[in-house]
């Protein structure tokens, strides 16, 4: 079942204000919960989750910044 334009447009804006900082903060607190690893590390850790998480929801974010396709055109 493919999504609206609409449909989407509204998922991405969710995703990015309300469900993208909670996955920061999840994952800030998993490698919080084991001991502080070095430096380099961390960051490999932070890079990679940064990345991780744009997959499942590339389909989401495609075509979301290019006009509606649906609606008619301007006169």
């Amino acid at each position: 079942m493919a999504l609206s334009y609409k449909a989407r447009k509204r998922w991405s804006i969710f995703a990015l204000v309300v469900a993208l900082p909670l996955y920061i903060v999840v994952a800030v607190n998993v490698v919080e919960m084991f001991d502080r690893p070095p430096f380099l590390l961390e960051l490999l850790i932070y890079v990679v989750l940064g990345i991780v998480w744009t997959f499942p929801l590339k389909k989401l974010f495609l075509g979301v910044g290019k006009p509606d396709p649906d609606a008619p055109p301007d006169p």
